[in-house]
């Protein structure tokens, strides 16, 4: 009997150890999925700043990709609307934050600012997202600390590096900060609340809101004209980067939470760089690869890390 009590008792945590250890390597992979991803719409971005006003993009940008989620979200977000309607104030907060400013100001640097330091300023995003997760009582750890260090001097290294400061870069940080502060909303997402429907409330409620924005870009600006040079642009930022990158990048700030997702979120400049090269022809110099290398070897040191587990309950009020 006792030893049938053992095997019944030991088999749950031998279970249980795999998706332990899966889980930060699926959180990671995909916090890497979406960087990847959403390197891309700051090329396209900086590539439509000269066809598409920066409303209407982003406009058009959440219509597209509530089309793509719709059919996954819709019908989850009809069934959970009573619960939606209970944490209201967070979707809308995380609607604001996420979806109307934050693509309207990445939108509105792309006028004047090169891809390549727009994602070496959205780069410094993850010093944000650490400070609200250690706000939020959650253990760094030393390698990890050392690792955001790390990739954080490689960005500063990059944005020092003679390139000039104008107005586009002040809108590129205004969005770092949104972003920041989405991605920590993320955490605290209601545990019962759907991540489809709430990815799909939010697109809708983000596209509401900018309603009146896109009206007066309309009667200033005029409306642009679909070309296939503008709607493949619009077709990769609606499907790709909103509706595949945010699903994907809500689900690892479930796994691992927002400070190490921000850590591997530093590869964006490297991502970046190389598609605005390939794509656009912006070059990258010798020493920005060499920062590059520098960010890539703080992403390694801290998303390997281990400790990243929430500090009791009971030193919260000592920190």
């Amino acid at each position: 009997m006792a030893a049938v009590l053992h095997r019944t008792t030991a088999s749950p945590a031998s279970t249980t150890r795999p998706r332990k250890t899966a889980a930060p390597v699926l959180g990671l992979a995909l916090a890497a999925l979406a960087t990847v991803v959403w390197s891309g719409s700051f090329v396209t971005s900086r590539a439509l700043h000269d066809s598409v006003p920066p409303i209407q993009h982003a406009f058009w940008r959440w219509v597209i990709a509530l089309v793509a989620v719709a059919p996954f979200g819709a019908r989850r977000a009809w069934r959970q609307r009573a619960l939606i309607r209970r944490h209201a104030r967070y979707v809308l907060l995380a609607s604001l934050l996420g979806v109307a400013v934050y693509n309207t100001l990445v939108n509105q640097a792309g006028l004047t600012t090169p891809a390549p330091t727009m994602g070496m300023i959205m780069a410094a995003s993850p010093v944000l997202m650490a400070v609200f997760e250690r706000l939020g009582g959650v253990r760094l750890g030393a390698r990890r600390t050392l690792g955001l260090l790390t990739a954080c001097a490689g960005v500063l290294l990059l944005m020092g590096g003679g390139a000039s400061f104008g107005a586009g870069d002040l809108w590129m940080i205004a969005a770092s900060c949104c972003f920041a502060a989405y991605s920590a909303l993320l955490r605290r997402r209601p545990a019962e609340l759907d991540g489809t429907a709430f990815l799909f409330t939010t697109f809708l409620v983000g596209t509401v809101l900018l309603l009146p924005v896109l009206a007066a870009s309309l009667a200033t600006q005029g409306a642009f004209h679909p070309t296939p040079g503008t709607l493949l642009p619009l077709l990769y930022v609606g499907v790709a980067s909103s509706a595949v990158a945010f699903f994907a990048w809500s689900k690892a700030i479930a796994l691992i939470g927002a400070a190490r997702a921000g850590i591997v979120y530093y590869l964006q400049p490297i991502c970046v760089a190389v598609l605005s090269w390939a794509l656009l022809g912006e070059n990258t110099s010798r020493p920005q690869l060499l920062c590059m290398a520098l960010i890539l070897g703080g992403v390694t040191l801290g998303a390997g890390s281990r400790r990243w587990r929430p500090i009791p309950p009971v030193l919260r009020s000592r920190v």
